[in-house]
């Protein structure tokens, strides 16, 4: 239920930072506000809580712009928007939350801002003129919305940073392939390129953050993001496909339970192969990482021009692993529903020509 919580709540910031963007009518409106030096508290929610706790202002229900908001903000009082900032409902509306409600704010603004977003549990946004700055109020957190090139800054670092990561796991990506190839794989192998999928995956959802604060600002960042994550999810699970153990004991391990644990990870265990070994599906035992396994074939079969994934599915059960598909011949591989002799034929020479170029990948 808590982490079910923490995801919601993190969901909701995410959604109100991207109506915060840059190139936004709420962002435009509020950055008016901040130029006329006026201040503002904007609620964006309306239910029976809010109007319990409202005094005093005026109905208004027309369509959002940013000059009307700027303009409704030289009121006193709070102005409601609906949650999709599309309607402004009403204006110059004094709250009055619960004073029993915690609050570490000072001044009037903030913690009327802080109170109500605790116990609406809608997001509220505080406008200080004396600090010049957007303060954005939801469920207990304060974030500040900064400016655009202070967060382009941070994201432009993080993408630096995903690079080397990137580089990094396409080196352990070939080492482990080909160690396929000449069945030499150690539980060590496969928790280093699991380790380096979560880094890289772990450090692409900070960058998907600053997107979405970035808003319009963002686009080259999101291209760059989406380049350099091209095929790491297919290959993640392909990966946990070949070698996430059919058992713990005489429970059976599915690969959607191996990912979940994989993401469950915090930092200092992500570090320690010997934990991540553990999420996969290994038990702890002596020597763990330099025990041998057998990928089931799901990673090469990938990387062959034109199966289609229940064909894959066929060979791995026939086969049950790389070393078997490398050595069938062709009329072995006919043997299996679906592959005739053209497949056949295409698939002996794909996984010949993957053999040997990961090989000699691995020695230049």
């Amino acid at each position: 239920m808590v982490d079910t919580q923490v995801s919601n709540d993190e969901t909701l910031l995410r959604e109100t930072l991207r109506l915060l963007a840059p190139g936004t009518p709420l962002r435009d409106g509020l950055e008016r506000i901040l130029r006329g030096r006026t201040g503002a508290l904007v609620v964006l929610g309306h239910d029976r809580t809010i109007e319990s706790m409202a005094s005093g202002g005026f109905p208004i229900n027309i369509d959002f712009s940013a000059t009307r908001l700027r303009e409704l903000a030289k009121m006193d009082g709070a102005i409601v928007v609906d949650p999709t900032v599309s309607t402004i409902i009403s204006a110059a509306v004094q709250l009055l939350p619960d004073p029993a409600i915690a609050t570490e704010e000072t001044g009037t603004r903030h913690r009327t801002a802080d109170r109500v977003a605790k116990q609406a549990s809608f997001p509220v946004i505080s406008v200080s003129k004396s600090m010049n700055i957007i303060a954005l109020y939801l469920n207990g957190r304060r974030y500040v919305v900064e400016d655009s090139s202070a967060i382009l800054s941070r994201a432009n670092q993080a993408v630096a940073t995903l690079e080397r990561y990137k580089l990094r796991l396409d080196e352990v990506n070939r080492t482990l392939s080909a160690l396929e190839v000449e069945d030499l794989v150690t539980v060590r192998d496969v928790a280093t390129v699991a380790q380096r999928v979560e880094m890289v995956r772990r450090i692409a959802r900070e960058i998907e953050g600053y997107v979405v604060e970035l808003g319009t600002d963002g686009r080259l960042v999101s291209l760059q993001l989406a380049e350099l994550l091209a095929g790491v999810e297919a290959d993640r699970m392909l990966m946990l496909r070949d070698y996430t153990p059919a058992k713990i004991g005489r429970k059976a391990r599915t690969v959607e339970q191996a990912s979940a644990d994989l993401e469950a990870l915090d930092g200092t265990a992500l570090l320690d192969l010997v934990a991540v070994a553990n999420a996969i599906g290994w038990p702890n035992s002596p020597d763990l990482l330099e025990q041998g396994v057998s990928p089931r074939g799901y990673r090469i079969l990938s990387r062959v021009p034109r199966i289609p994934d229940a064909i894959a599915d066929r060979l791995v059960t026939r086969f049950a692993g790389v070393k078997a598909l490398l050595a069938a011949t062709i009329d072995d591989l006919q043997t299996v529903e679906g592959v005739g002799d053209a497949r056949a034929r295409s698939l002996r020479d794909g996984l010949a020509r993957i053999a040997e170029t990961a090989l000699v990948e691995r020695f230049i």
